[in-house]
Formats: C-alpha cells, structure tokens, sequence
C-alpha cells in the first residue's frame, strides 16, 4: 500500500470511532429508546384492548329456546292470473261506455253498448220465416195424415202418400233451419251489449263510443280486464334449495308464502305455493316457482318486486341468540358469555341458521345464559363487567 493511501484510511477510521465516541457520551440512553420504541411498534402491530378502570359497562341478552323458523328468501315479481282483452264479437257502432277507467268490476257488469238494430230486425225476420214455415209444416203433416187415412180405406194410392210424406220431411227440416238462423241471430244481439268476462280492474279505454268496431279488428281491444283478486307471485330459488323444498312438500299441506313490499317491508301478505317448476334451468341454476294470494286488501300490485320467503318447518325447541352477539375468532365463532362472578368469558359457538337478527346456536350455549350484544370490543377474557342501564352509556365509555 502506497503512504499516501495509507494516511487516508487512518484518517477516516479515527473519524468515524471518534463520531461514535461523542455520540455515546453525549446522548447514553439513544440504544435503550430505539429499544422500547421497537417493542412498542410490534406492540401496536396485534390486537389491543383499551384498559379500563373497573368493572366495563356492556348490554346482554339471554338466549333463548324456541321454535326456530326456517325460511327460503327471494325475490319475486307480481303477477296476475287472468288478463283479458275485451273485444267486439259483432260489427257495429260503439254506442255506449257504462264504467270509468280503472273501475273494478264484477263478472257480469256491464261495459259496453253496441247499436243492436241491425241484429233486431234480423230476429224478426227470422222469426217470421220461422212463423211461414211452421206453417207449412202444418199443412204438410195435414196432408201426410189425409193421404194414410185415404190409403187405409183404399180410396188413395201409395203415390199420393209418398209424395206427402216427402212434403212433410221438406217442411220440418226448412222450420228447423229456420230456428237454427233465429238462435244465431238471437246469440248476434246479445253480442250488442258486452259484459265482463272476470271480476277485475278495468284498464285505459282504447275507443270511444262513436266508432265503428269489428270482431276481426286487430289490436288490443276496446279495454283491457286485470284480476287482482286472487294475484300470483312468481320467483325463483338456487337449486340448492331443491332437496330441503322436496322434503318438505312430501306433505299433502301446501307450504306458507310470504311476501312484502319493498316500500313497506313490515306490511306482509301471506298466500299459498301453488306450482313448482318440473326442471332447472340449467343457464341460470334456478327453479321457478309460483305462489297465490287471496289479495283482499290489494296490498299487492301487479309488476312490482316483492321480498319472498317460502315457510319451511321450523327447527324444534332450537337455541338463538342475537347475530350482534357473534363475534369471529380462529377457532370458529364465539360469544362473550357474563357469567354468576360478572366476569365475560370466551365461549366458543358453533352457529346453524340465521333468521333476521337471531342466529340459531348448535353448540356451546343453553337456554338463559347471558351474552354481551354491546360492549365486546372492549372484553378481554376474564374481564368484570356490569350491566349497562342504556345504550348510550356504552356509547360514551368507548369515547
């Protein structure tokens, strides 16, 4: 090594010893700080509880034993039954509209009338060619009669009687035609005044009395009749659910449907399933299904979306308690259960069904034991707790 080069490493060996030299001395506690602030970084790193001074101020609730229902949840579209298009089954002029749009009415009640003197004056006629011919009839079968009766005594010959009785035959058959062309025309004038077909709501009016209207006239119609009572409610579930709805519609009793508005969700009707779809769709994975409401109130409308839950049989004498209990953990789900001592203690829970707020506990609990539903983010096991008089109290401890 070059001199040179060699005063240059001793030179910056000394400097680099003496800035540690002076950093010891003038600062001996820097290696313990880095120290603790480690420790206190790994710290924060975990999960922390805030320590808390005396006994924590936490809600509880008991579980409870019940019947513990089971439902199938989904949405479903309204639907009515029966719509019908009420059209014109003669040609006439609209004379008469006897109902307001958006009416409800009775089958049978009347909505529409059609110029009937056309149809009239048919009848009539009819009824006298009836009248003409019946009497033709009449003679006829006089004749026929006159010529046996002459045959018998030998004063007639068989010619006579033949050609009578092929009379008679001619008579009846045109009086028979002409009762045949009286009933038509009789049916063609009722046609002049339209009834409802079903009970229902009427809808909008698509001509107005004065128009010329035809049975081969294209369109929707003169109006249009929606049944509302009763009302179909049509959904689908996964096909997941098939095995459990199969086990339970091997019984004879329908099962319960029950379906409520998304704009008023507490406000349920309650109706019957009516049809299971006989295959999956195998695009979607789903079963289509369809329920029937009585629909008095007419809670429920056609073409809105309703919530659906299909009533399954309940789970016997089950143990729930609140969702807002469950808390979850490497070893499953668990709860804080307040025991005689007031002290929360890590019980580990294994869950079943979830229904609204409560959840059906398999394992780990029995009926009257108390679990913390606010105020467990702040437990630790062991840690004392009291029974909160209000929420707002726990709002204010965990400030």
């Amino acid at each position: 090594m070059k001199p040179s080069h060699l005063v240059s490493f001793i030179t910056i060996v000394c400097a680099v010893g003496g800035g540690a030299w002076y950093a010891f001395h003038q600062h001996p506690l820097s290696l313990a700080n880095a120290s603790q602030t480690s420790e206190n970084l790994l710290k924060s790193q975990g999960p922390s509880r805030r320590a808390v001074a005396g006994p924590i101020a936490v809600v509880t609730a008991a579980a409870t034993q019940a019947d513990f229902p089971v439902r199938l949840h989904s949405i479903g579209n309204v639907e009515p039954i029966a719509v019908v298009a009420v059209k014109p089954r003669v040609q006439s002029q609209l004379l008469e509209q006897a109902f307001t749009e958006g009416q409800s009415v009775k089958k049978g009640d009347l909505l529409f009338v059609l110029d009937d003197r056309e149809f009239a004056n048919l009848v009539a006629k009819d009824e006298a060619l009836l009248a003409r011919d019946q009497a033709v009839v009449a003679r006829t079968t006089a004749d026929y009669q006159r010529a046996q009766m002459l045959l018998q005594r030998n004063a007639g010959t068989q010619q006579t009687l033949d050609q009578a009785s092929s009379d008679q035959k001619s008579a009846l058959a045109t009086a028979q035609a002409d009762q045949a062309s009286l009933e038509t025309d009789r049916l063609h004038l009722t046609y002049t005044k339209i009834f409802a077909p079903i009970d229902g709501r009427m809808g909008a009016v698509g001509i107005a009395p004065g128009n010329l209207v035809n049975a081969s006239d294209s369109g929707p119609g003169l109006v249009s009749i929606t049944q509302l009572k009763p009302i179909r409610v049509t959904f689908t579930l996964s096909e997941r659910e098939l095995p459990r709805l199969q086990n339970e519609m091997k019984n004879e009793a329908p099962l319960n449907v029950n379906v409520s508005s998304h704009n008023n969700p507490t406000a349920k009707s309650t109706g019957k399933l009516t049809f299971v779809d006989s295959s999956v769709d195998p695009a979607s994975g789903t079963i289509t299904l369809k329920a029937e409401f009585p629909n008095e109130d007419l809670a429920l409308w056609p073409g809105e979306y309703v919530d659906v839950e299909v009533e399954l049989n309940p789970h016997s004498m089950a143990i729930s308690v609140p969702t807002v209990a469950l808390q979850p953990g490497q070893n499953g789900d668990f709860v804080f259960l307040v025991g005689a001592d007031s002290t929360a203690q890590v019980r580990v829970v294994t869950t079943g069904l979830a229904e609204r707020d409560q959840t059906e506990v398999i394992k780990g609990l029995k009926a009257g034991d108390r679990v913390v539903i606010d105020g467990q983010l702040r437990l630790s096991n062991g840690s004392p707790v009291r029974e909160a008089d209000h929420v707002a109290e726990i709002a204010k401890a965990k400030d």
